[in-house]
């Protein structure tokens, strides 16, 4: 995962573990949807791309909740970060 679970619930503003039965899955998701989207892998062997920590945050919010009123603005934002991913990911080894 890119972000740890405690993070995500930190992300999602939610406490305790009720919700994991539905954040864990989001969260093992988004690596790949990452890959797909970016056309590169954004864990190593060490560490994550702060990048793509980021990205996961906003786009865990936006899948944990989607019909909530920030809804638009998440899009644009993710929009603009897997933007900036891809073009680094160009920049990048790929993993």
């Amino acid at each position: 995962m890119l972000i740890s679970i405690e993070e995500a619930r930190d992300a999602l503003r939610v406490d305790g573990e009720d919700n994991d039965v539905i954040i864990i899955p989001l969260l093992e998701s988004i690596p790949s949807y990452l890959e797909v989207t970016t056309g590169r892998t954004w864990i190593d062997d060490t560490s994550v791309h702060p990048l793509a920590q980021t990205v996961t945050k906003f786009l865990l919010q936006l899948w944990y909740d989607p019909q909530n009123q920030d809804s638009e603005r998440l899009k644009r934002t993710i929009d603009q970060l897997l933007a900036s991913l891809t073009v680094l990911g160009r920049n990048m080894k790929n993993g």
